[in-house]
């Protein structure tokens, strides 16, 4: 793995969450933790949902305004339950399955789809009619270069991205009379577990070595040669939360390293 970039809580910028609810999916690692300390530490109140309950009772006895939520994406109906009355909604739960689509199993791709398109229309929903109410709302979708770029053997990785950009510029246009904004952060390759746990399947599906895969396939595109630290992530996240970004809705805020500028 390539060297970590420092990005120390200094380099943040200063922001007043307090009295604000937020809602982090995938908050017991990688960017979705990162996220929930990031608003935590600007004083919002932070729901950290997740399927793993010891990540989420290691962040929470870490992080002080923390409420674990033990949930399935998968069940819709409680994803939509559980936003309710959140004021900043982060939907950052994903999964990864490197395949080519002949090989894909069509069961894991519905999960894929169900987990990263429809557990956050379900949650927007959820989350909209007190956001409307109160006349202020922030909503970000984690998404992914490859919510605007494809890569070979992620059909269902990135079919679900494109999708979640255009529900994200689908509730920019209607929450905008309302107050609420709706934007994407798409990062290129974050040093988190999903990514770690892609390799082997990218050797396999490339036919080439493990120690190949980061500088052939995942950063071959990348102008700037390293993975982005899931601190970096959280810091676009916050700024999509700040006064500063009031006027910024529809938008897809891209930390590529330079890949889409090919």
């Amino acid at each position: 793995m390539t060297p970590r970039t420092p990005f120390a809580a200094a380099h943040a910028a200063p922001l007043d969450l307090g009295g604000r609810t937020a809602l982090v999916t995938g908050a017991a690692g990688g960017i979705g933790r990162a996220c929930a300390q990031r608003l935590a530490a600007s004083g919002a109140k932070v729901r950290a949902v997740d399927r793993d309950p010891e990540g989420l009772a290691a962040l929470a006895e870490e992080t002080d305004g923390v409420e674990p939520v033990v949930l399935d994406l998968t069940d819709l109906d409680a994803a939509e339950a559980a936003a309710a009355g959140c004021d900043i909604l982060v939907n950052n739960a994903g999964l990864q399955l490197v395949r080519p689509i002949e090989q894909f199993p069509p069961d894991v791709f519905h999960t894929v789809l169900t987990v990263m398109l429809e557990a956050p229309f379900r949650l927007v929903r959820g989350a909209l009619p007190h956001m409307y109410e109160q006349g202020w709302g922030r909503i970000v979708n984690v998404s992914s270069v490859h919510g605007l770029r494809a890569s070979a053997f992620k059909s269902a990785y990135v079919a679900a991205k494109h999708g979640l950009e255009g529900l994200s510029k689908t509730a920019a246009l209607e929450g905008a009379p309302h107050g609420v904004t709706s934007n994407c952060v798409n990062p290129g390759y974050v040093r988190t577990p999903l990514v770690e746990r892609q390799i082997a399947d990218q050797a396999a599906a490339h036919g080439i070595p493990e120690e190949r895969v980061l500088s052939e396939i995942m950063l071959q595109d990348s102008a700037l040669k390293r993975l982005i630290e899931p601190a970096e992530v959280a810091e676009a996240v916050a700024y999509l939360c700040s006064p500063a970004a009031s006027f910024m809705t529809g938008a897809s805020l891209v930390l590529d390293g330079g890949w889409t500028a090919h």
